[in-house]
């Protein structure tokens, strides 16, 4: 068994092609929900959804977010009638009263759906009125998360970091921002003051996660403060990722980032934007997989091949370099 902690696209572009490595019958994945938002009151989880629809064979690999070839008449819709009726397009955050109000998993992330400012489709839509509809039911996310896996026919075990809310917060000079607004909406350009797990604080581990945990874990190339960090911060998670072989693969080439703002944010949290800053911030990873051309020296045991990843042929080699660091320390 091997755990896979999943974040944005670089992990899952890592899992496209890793089957024939690490078969998904022996697989988990924990999922990041410090992005999730609740968009005109529907749950989306954007981390989990991408490898929710990956291994059900219907993600949008040109996007890699949301269902291929969906349609969209709803969210037109939704611009139209913005547009029609004067009202301003763009992120519409709810007021901090509404933030705490309703369903406790909604907390510091609830927009309202006017001119909703992410892309939803029609298909990937369903799976939100579902996901909340349970929730609302009285059921945990992770045990939506199972239901909505066996929908999608996933081999491969498929939990959220937490049952409990944590909100990936950015606080710039024009104020606190979720991430999807920093990044969807703003393109990550105002400057980062700070970023905040909110509610990491009182969020824990399930029982689901912490079977995950004790087996050997690999990080992939996700973004580690936005990606990883929130999971990082949830009580119990990081002392299990000391106990457990990790192996991470490093999202940067030196000091060149593959791609998505990991660079920007590194910097902003105090860390060096490069494998190197990767490997002091992940001190408890016990291998890590580089580039070839990566020029950086670790402390640890370290297995290179090139970790570019542009197809599932790609995805393929860096599994297997990555099975090989588990060798190594596992």
């Amino acid at each position: 068994m091997v755990t896979f902690l999943s974040g944005g696209t670089g992990t899952p572009k890592l899992l496209a092609g890793a089957d024939a490595v690490f078969p998904p019958a022996t697989t988990t994945v924990v999922g990041n929900t410090g992005d999730d938002v609740i968009l005109g009151g529907h749950l989306v989880c954007p981390d989990v959804d991408t490898v929710l629809f990956l291994d059900g064979g219907v993600l949008d690999r040109e996007t890699w977010w949301g269902i291929d070839a969906d349609t969209a008449e709803t969210h037109d819709e939704l611009h139209r009638l913005a547009e029609r009726a004067g009202l301003a397009d763009g992120p519409r955050y709810l007021p901090d009263s509404a933030q705490t109000g309703g369903r406790e998993i909604g907390r510091w992330r609830r927009f309202s759906g006017v001119a909703e400012f992410m892309h939803i489709g029609d298909r990937d839509r369903a799976v939100h009125v579902t996901r909340t509809s349970l929730l609302d039911e009285g059921h945990s996310l992770t045990e939506v998360t199972a239901t909505l896996a066996d929908a999608f026919g996933l081999d491969r075990t498929l939990v959220p970091m937490s049952d409990d809310p944590v909100a990936t917060l950015i606080h710039t000079p024009d104020g606190v921002q979720h991430f999807q607004e920093w990044w969807v909406a703003n393109g990550g350009d105002p400057t980062i003051e700070r970023v905040e797990f909110r509610g990491s604080e009182d969020a824990t581990t399930t029982p689901a996660v912490d079977a995950a945990l004790s087996e050997p874990v690999v990080i992939g190339p996700s973004n580690p403060i936005t990606s990883i960090g929130p999971m990082r911060a949830v009580s119990g998670f990081e002392s299990a990722l000391e106990r457990a072989p990790v192996v991470a693969v490093s999202p940067f080439v030196g000091e060149e980032v593959f791609s998505g703002p990991a660079g920007t944010l590194m910097t902003a949290t105090g860390h060096e934007a490069s494998t190197a800053g990767v490997a002091d911030a992940y001190s408890f990873a016990d291998a890590f997989v580089l580039d070839e051309d990566d020029p950086t020296a670790l402390d640890r045991p370290t297995v290179r091949t090139d970790t570019r990843i542009d197809d599932d042929a790609d995805a393929e080699r860096v599994a297997r370099a990555v099975d090989e660091a588990l060798e190594v320390v596992a």
